[in-house]
């Protein structure tokens, strides 16, 4: 068949609110260039290999240990399949409420620290995504830019993670929520799930360091992948931003080799359930326990007081031994029933697992790797593209199993072999 005769040679694979489906062609636009080169996350990550040094490619990319964690994340939502229930056509409602806040899709932009060895300036790109796609944006204590600035670029969708610094009856910590709670945070996600920082071996046999020690390696890494040093060239953020004010300097602002040590010395990813319940009493807002794998663990984080807990292993970067994160969603959305709202991420590549995970009772799905991936792969529009990718497929998913709304999605009928509950 020739070119002119093929029915679908005018045509591009689209998705609407409505469903899916073939529309006419459009063009050689950037963003139709970008949806043909970069039609999946796998895509994406095939650029972000070539396009970044090794140590920012293996920073997103690697776990701890020998990466069966997130394998095992992987493993996991692969299995998991969904019965179509067909007859059922319609335009697809993707909307969700989230703490009192309307979203056209229940996705966000999950917490990411260093983002900026990633790629540079992240936080602000994923705060600019978020503000032009409608997601919410967890930006984390070690983001690459502040919260204040971060609140100007996208509002109330911004919310903030916090990892506690202890000292002093955690004077730091507290002024970071209060830092949140003025510039508009709409929530405050308190983490658990990294009590101790786990060997990430990728990160140890590329020997990065922040600050970057210079070698004729480092060298060589920056000057065969110019997209990334050039953005960092240009990049007027350092990392750890919202930390440098808590930073003795005699000699006035602190470089980042005496930020990057305050760091060490005083931050703990972890929180004692007495620190929520102080840090609840704080802050006037919903607050999200981050990192709950085991249903005891999300009953104990309502009775503290949360509004939400947060289904993660933490991409498997802290520990090879815990379960995938969507074995355990079922086990904690039937803990914790109407008590609390569940959030889940860990693993997510595609709408389609968003929708396992919708389907299995989470109320919005996070990702953190995946945004950044966009990053590295697609440079500053990266993210952006990943928001559109996240949200058609997961469009298509509903559309194609006969799921109109997030309501139908939670009825259908599912397999889930590896599903668990600890004991």
């Amino acid at each position: 068949m020739s070119r002119r005769a093929d029915p679908l040679h005018a045509l591009t694979w689209r998705t609407t609110r409505s469903g899916a489906g073939w529309g006419p062609a459009s063009g050689r636009t950037p963003e139709a260039l970008r949806r043909r080169r970069f039609p999946t996350m796998t895509d994406l990550e095939r650029a972000a290999r070539r396009r970044s040094p090794r140590f920012a490619f293996d920073f997103v990319d690697g776990g701890t240990g020998d990466d069966r964690g997130g394998a095992r994340n992987r493993a996991a939502l692969d299995g998991i399949e969904i019965v179509p229930r067909y007859g059922r056509i319609g335009t697809v409602d993707t909307g969700v409420e989230l703490f009192g806040r309307r979203y056209e899709v229940p996705i966000g932009i999950a917490p990411t620290g260093n983002d900026g060895v990633a790629w540079p300036d992240a936080s602000r790109r994923l705060a600019g995504t978020a503000a032009a796609a409608g997601l919410p944006y967890v930006t984390g204590t070690l983001a690459s830019a502040s919260i204040e600035d971060l609140a100007a670029i996208c509002g109330e969708r911004l919310w903030f993670q916090l990892y506690g610094m202890p000292r002093d009856e955690h004077r730091v910590s507290i002024d970071l929520v209060r830092r949140a709670e003025v510039a508009g945070a709409q929530v405050l996600v308190l983490a658990l799930d990294a009590p101790v920082r786990s060997k990430r071996p990728r990160d140890l046999r590329n020997g990065l360091s922040v600050p970057f020690r210079p070698s004729p390696r480092l060298g060589v890494q920056l000057a065969l992948h110019p997209a990334w040093t050039r953005a960092a060239l240009r990049s007027r953020v350092p990392l750890f931003a919202n930390i440098a004010r808590y930073v003795d300097a005699p000699d006035g602002e602190p470089d980042l080799g005496a930020v990057a040590g305050f760091v060490q010395r005083e931050l703990r990813g972890g929180l004692s359930w007495d620190e929520v319940r102080r840090f609840r009493a704080i802050w006037p807002r919903s607050l999200v326990v981050k990192g709950i794998l085991h249903p005891d663990d999300a009953r104990a984080a309502v009775d503290a007081g949360a509004d939400g807990v947060l289904v993660s292993n933490h991409g498997g970067r802290q520990s090879d031994a815990a379960p995938a994160a969507i074995d355990v969603l079922p086990a904690v959305t039937e803990a914790v029933g109407d008590r609390c709202t569940v959030l889940f991420d860990s693993g997510i590549r595609s709408g389609l697992d968003v929708a396992r995970a919708l389907a299995l009772g989470a109320r919005a799905v996070f990702s953190g790797r995946g945004f950044l991936t966009g990053l590295a792969g697609a440079g500053d529009v990266g993210a952006a593209h990943v928001a559109e990718l996240l949200t058609e497929e997961l469009r298509t998913a509903m559309a194609q199993h006969g799921a109109l709304d997030l309501a139908a999605l939670r009825r259908l009928a599912i397999r889930h072999p590896t599903s668990w509950s600890p004991r």
